[in-house]
């Protein structure tokens, strides 16, 4: 069994390889296992929202979160793009609706940022405290 540094060293090996002409192609690496559960909570959805939006049949989400199935390789390869640009797939499934929510027919370039993290009341005292001292007076 190759330790870790064998196995970084035979990927670094394979991308020069690739870069070089001497390789073609390129294998994606699908992960085993997906938490459908934990993705769909991070995007605060509910069972039929994420699978209206996404594409999957209400069934299959509540079968993978059931732990009854386990999503294909391709579902598996769409759900780990999902959990890391949430963005970049609802653009490519529906490139117009972005525009059209806007007032605008050309592409739109979206952020999103999901914070897990609660604000304190000290947080909001320390932003009060600092907007009064820029003059401004907001009330977030």
């Amino acid at each position: 069994m190759k330790s870790q540094f064998e196995q970084m060293m035979d990927g670094l090996n394979d991308v020069e390889a690739f870069l070089a002409g001497e390789r073609e192609g390129f294998k994606a690496h699908v992960p085993q296992e997906v938490d459908v559960k934990a993705i769909r909570n991070r995007l605060g959805m509910t069972q039929a929202r994420f699978s209206n939006t996404f594409g999957f049949s209400l069934n299959a989400v509540k079968h993978w979160e059931g732990g009854r199935r386990t999503p294909e390789a391709p579902a598996r390869t769409l759900l780990t793009v999902i959990d890391k640009n949430p963005v970049a797939v609802l653009t490519a499934l529906n490139p117009g609706a972005f525009g059209a929510a806007v007032g605008s027919s050309r592409p739109t370039t979206l952020h999103l940022r999901i914070d897990r993290k609660r604000q304190t009341s000290r947080d909001v005292t320390r932003r009060k405290a600092y907007s009064a001292e820029a003059g401004k007076s907001t009330t977030k």
